[in-house]
């Protein structure tokens, strides 16, 4: 089993680094686990949509490097279907069987994904209705995924 992260933007806050090396560490017996950075472009707060597509392009083809082909893409997406902690775990453990044990989940930048991101992508999910920031969305990704493999292992984890 192979779980790569694909995420645009560079985690800055120690708090977040911590908390996400937590989960790498918790992971790791379950799983390889991979999260690869793609450098965000600049964008100013007040920006049209014009230059928003742009950037959610530009993005786009970063992340789109280190996609082959064959990879079974999971894009995060606000308005997608959300789960339950144990309708994730049985999601992904379907989807392994699905990807032959390899999963890429790619989270967007501040403007989300680009179309083509979003097309390539062959399914997209969401983690809440709630808006978090990209970065704390790493974290809450993998706190999931280590809850996912716990509850498919029948393992204790809190609830």
């Amino acid at each position: 089993m192979k779980i790569r992260i694909i995420a645009i933007g560079k985690i800055k806050e120690n708090y977040l680094k911590s908390g996400i090396d937590e989960y790498l560490k918790r992971i790791k017996p379950y799983s390889q686990i991979e999260i690869i950075e793609v450098m965000d472009e600049p964008i100013s707060d007040n920006s049209n949509e014009s230059i928003i597509k742009i950037v959610k392009d530009k993005e786009g083809q970063k992340v789109l490097k280190y996609l082959k082909p064959s990879d079974y893409v999971i894009s995060l997406d606000l308005n997608k279907k959300e789960f339950s902690s144990e309708e994730f775990a049985n999601f992904l453990n379907k989807r392994f069987e699905i990807a032959k044990s390899n999963i890429t989940f790619i989270i967007g930048g501040s403007y989300g994904l680009s179309d083509e991101l979003k097309h390539r992508a062959n399914e997209a999910i969401s983690l809440s209705k709630m808006t978090f920031l990209h970065q704390m969305t790493r974290l809450i990704l993998l706190e999931q995924i280590y809850r996912a493999f716990k509850i498919n292992r029948n393992e204790v984890y809190h609830k």
